[in-house]
């Protein structure tokens, strides 16, 4: 059975780093599923004409991209996140403070996650797997109950002002609101603000999801003459926030460069193209939270074929292969035989998101 293989598989990765390093082959990983009927790949979401959704499974495996996968669901989504397992967290496209959906496309399972306060405006939400048997799964989100604007022309007569916020317009403080939502409850929770200053932006890319936590680039710009990056982690067990500093080579560097976060065969990574010399470095974060660089890609024959400015460095679809976006087409590239194969999708690519699961049926809702 499918299920069974793509379980025994995660328990290879246990045995030796050569099972494991094997099971994050790109051609391991196109056996494995053409073999068991597994899904493994992305599913981008694209805007076409007269701002339909759609949401395509690309695989590297089929020219053509398996269409409209989520058209089970009871409306048109936004994809928001996705986790190990195979499960799809969406949110309604036209009525965005409707109750989210949960997800398994290979089963065409869903089933209802309330709202979290509408209050507040969601700056950013993602969501990670605790446990899978029996399935256990959290929710974060992040947000800001007034934007910027406003936190400049405070009404210190609002019913939604306190003595702490109007402290903090005039701090260099900001509170985000993080709200949890726990499978086992099956219901929102306010958790501690998030602390962080107004100098501190989030980068325009995806969160990673690895190690048991959420992450996510962040940038200051305020500090000395260089742009500062760190990064912001999510323990999804103790709950607690963490910030990491990047490598200090990482400091001052180009703005045209692309830094990015990726997860790399189950850590938590970074990589980092130089612009001017098409080299991309990979780096990995340890047991003892300190970046090693484990290697560098010479990307020049790829700058050749597709130009990097204009297709993004997404992620790692294997050990050896990177996964690239570009406005409507995405690129599978194994470096190490410099084959590229590039998929057109169509319309305009809003996100992509890697999703690697099974056929097996699974108990989304516990039973409360």
């Amino acid at each position: 059975m499918a299920s069974y293989d793509l379980k025994t598989m995660k328990k290879c990765r246990v045995l030796s780093k050569e099972c494991k390093d094997l099971t994050y082959e790109s051609n391991f990983m196109r056996l494995h599923s053409q073999r068991t009927s597994t899904m493994v790949g992305y599913l981008v979401q694209s805007s076409r004409l007269f701002g339909q959704l759609t949401s395509d499974l690309v695989s590297g495996l089929d020219p053509k991209p398996t269409q409209d996968l989520l058209n089970f669901l009871p409306q048109p989504v936004w994809i928001v996140a996705t986790v190990n397992g195979g499960l799809v967290l969406c949110t309604p496209a036209k009525h965005r403070d409707d109750p989210f959906y949960i997800c398994k496309p290979t089963t065409q399972q869903w089933e209802v996650v309330p709202s979290p306060n509408p209050r507040f405006w969601t700056a950013k939400i993602s969501m990670l797997v605790l446990g899978s048997n029996p399935l256990w799964f959290k929710i974060v989100r992040l947000s800001d109950s007034r934007d910027d604007t406003i936190d400049l022309e405070l009404d210190l007569d609002s019913e939604y002002s306190n003595e702490e916020d109007n402290f903090n317009v005039f701090s260099n403080e900001k509170s985000w609101h993080c709200e949890i939502f726990d499978s086992k409850s099956w219901e929102w929770r306010q958790s501690d603000d998030l602390k962080l200053t107004h100098n501190d932006y989030f980068e325009c890319n995806q969160d990673v999801s690895a190690c048991g936590g959420l992450h996510w680039l962040m940038f200051n710009d305020k500090q000395d003459k260089y742009t500062k990056y760190t990064m912001l982690s999510f323990d999804g067990d103790k709950e607690e926030w963490a910030m990491t500093s990047l490598p200090d080579s990482l400091r001052g560097n180009d703005h045209c460069d692309q830094i990015a976060p990726v997860s790399r065969e189950g850590k938590l990574g970074l990589i980092h193209l130089r612009q001017e010399t098409m080299m991309l470095d990979v780096w990995i974060l340890n047991y003892e939270k300190i970046w090693i660089k484990k290697h560098t890609i010479n990307l020049k024959s790829l700058h050749e074929k597709v130009p990097l400015p204009h297709s993004r460095i997404h992620s790692f679809y294997g050990a050896d292969t990177l996964f690239m976006v570009d406005v409507g087409s995405v690129s599978f590239y194994n470096f190490r035989t410099r084959k590229l194969n590039r998929i057109r999708v169509g319309g305009w690519i809003k996100s992509a998101y890697f999703i690697q699961t099974d056929s097996e049926p699974v108990k989304l809702k516990p039973e409360i």
